[in-house]
C-alpha cells in the first residue's frame, strides 16, 4: 500500500492487466479457431500460436504471477550473487481480482495512491512477432483482443483507467478501421509496437509515407500513441550469434541480448526522425513506455552527427523534432534530472510498471528518484505531463 500521500495527483503511465485465458480467443472468428490455443505440456499450460508452443510468457494463464516489485533489489543493487531469474523473482502469488478486473483495480489504485493510469495488456506483446508472415491474421487476432479489452475493462473506466487497445499497421486501411473502432468506444491512447511493421513484401518502418493516412487520423483525433517495450523481433538477430531458435525469452538471462536491449526503441524513434514522420506530423504525440531512458542521449548525439553530415536528408533538426514529439517514461533507478535537462521537464513521465515484477511494489515511491526537483516539476512528472497529453 502507499507509503505516503503526495500534494498533487498521480497519473501512472505504465500499469498492466493480466488477461484471462480467453482474451485472444473469445472473439476470434471460427475460421481462425486454431490460430491460438492453450495446451498442456508436462502438466503446465502453455500458449501455442499456429501450433507452435511459445515460451515467451512462461505462464500465459497468469493464474500465478511474480509479486509486484519482486525485482526492485535487483535493479537497485544488481545481482552480485549471480542468482537465477527464478531466485530473483522469489515466491510467486496467485492473481487477485485487481489484476483482472477494473472495479477491484480501482479500489487497489485508491490504496496505492494512484488517481489515474494507463493500463497496458500483457499478452499483446507476443502477437505480432509470432504471426509476422500473416498480416491478415495479425489484424484479426488484434481485433479479437481489443474486443475482449473493451468488454472486460473498457477503454475509459470512470475517467481513471485508460486501457490501451492495440493497433497493428501491416495493412493501412485495416489499421485505420481498427483505430476508428477503438475511438468510437472511448479510447484516448493506443498501443503500437516499436518495431518494423510486418508485410507480405517484408517488414518496413511505420514512419514511411505509406502510413501517413493512419498518422493523419491519429493527429486529427488527438490520440496519444504509447510505444511500450515488446517483442520487436530483434531476438532473431541476436540469436544468430547464440546459435539457437529465434524466440525472445525475456525471463531467461541472456547477457548478449542485454547488450542491445534498447536497440528496438532506439531504431523506432530514430526512424521517426530520419524518415520524416515527426516533421510531417509535428503535432503527433508519442510516449515511450517501459524502455527506460539510457538510449535517449546516445540517439540524440547520433542524430545530431548525422544531421551535421547530411542536412539535406532532413526538413528540420531531427534532435529538436524528437524533443518536441517524444515523451519518455524513465526507469526509477535512472537519473531523472539528467533526462529532464536533456529533453525538457515537460517530456518526462512517471511509470511504475505495476504489478509486474520489474516495477515498483509501491508506485508512489517513484517520487524518491526525483531528488531535489521542485514540487512543481515533481507534479509534472508524476502526473501533470500525462494529464496534459491526454487532455484530462
Amino acid at each position: 500500500m502507499t507509503t505516503r500521500a503526495l500534494p498533487y495527483p498521480l497519473f501512472d503511465a505504465d500499469n498492466h492487466l493480466y488477461e484471462t485465458e480467453d482474451a485472444l480467443t473469445r472473439y476470434l472468428p471460427k475460421q481462425y479457431a486454431g490460430a491460438v490455443r492453450y495446451v498442456q505440456v508436462d502438466g503446465r499450460t502453455k500458449i501455442a500460436i499456429r501450433g507452435q508452443i511459445s515460451e515467451y510468457i512462461p505462464n500465459p494463464t497468469f493464474e500465478v504471477v511474480a509479486r509486484p516489485g519482486a525485482m526492485e533489489d535487483y535493479f537497485r543493487h544488481g545481482n552480485p550473487e549471480g542468482k537465477s531469474r527464478r531466485e530473483i523473482f522469489g515466491e510467486p502469488m496467485r492473481s487477485v481480482p485487481a489484476f483482472r478486473e477494473p472495479g477491484p483495480r480501482l479500489e487497489l489504485m485508491d490504496e496505492l495512491g494512484i488517481q489515474r493510469t494507463l493500463m497496458f495488456p500483457t499478452l499483446a506483446s507476443l502477437i505480432e512477432e509470432r504471426m509476422r508472415d500473416d498480416p491478415d491474421l495479425i489484424h484479426v487476432v488484434v481485433h479479437a483482443l481489443n474486443q475482449w479489452l473493451h468488454e472486460t475493462w473498457s477503454f475509459n473506466y470512470r475517467d481513471r483507467i485508460f486501457t490501451t487497445p492495440v493497433i497493428s499497421l501491416p495493412i493501412v486501411d485495416k489499421a485505420i478501421a481498427e483505430l476508428d473502432w477503438c475511438l468510437e468506444r472511448g479510447a484516448k491512447v493506443v498501443l503500437i509496437r516499436p518495431a518494423p511493421v510486418p508485410g507480405y513484401r517484408g517488414p518496413r518502418s511505420f514512419a514511411l509515407p505509406e502510413f501517413d493516412p493512419f498518422w493523419k487520423r491519429v493527429v486529427e483525433e488527438n490520440v496519444l500513441v504509447g510505444m511500450h517495450s515488446s517483442d520487436s523481433g530483434y531476438s532473431r538477430y541476436s540469436n544468430d550469434w547464440e546459435g539457437h531458435g529465434a524466440e525472445m525469452l525475456p525471463f531467461k538471462t541472456n547477457a548478449f541480448r542485454m547488450l542491445a536491449e534498447w536497440r528496438p526503441v532506439t531504431d523506432a524513434v530514430g526512424s521517426m526522425a530520419c524518415h520524416g514522420l515527426l516533421s510531417r506530423f509535428p503535432d503527433l504525440k508519442i510516449s515511450v513506455i517501459e524502455n527506460g531512458s539510457s538510449w535517449v542521449a546516445p540517439l540524440l548525439q547520433q542524430l545530431a552527427d548525422v544531421h551535421k553530415k547530411a542536412p539535406e536528408a532532413f526538413t528540420e533538426d531531427p534532435v529538436e523534432a524528437v524533443k518536441r514529439n517524444v515523451h519518455v517514461s524513465p526507469f526509477w533507478e535512472e537519473d531523472m534530472s539528467e533526462l529532464a535537462d536533456l529533453i525538457g521537464i515537460d517530456r518526462v513521465l512517471f511509470g511504475s510498471d505495476y504489478p509486474h515484477p520489474e516495477g515498483l511494489a509501491d508506485p508512489v515511491s517513484y517520487v524518491d528518484a526525483l531528488g531535489t526537483m521542485s514540487e512543481a516539476d515533481q507534479a509534472k512528472i508524476m502526473g501533470g505531463n500525462l494529464a496534459r497529453l491526454m487532455s484530462v
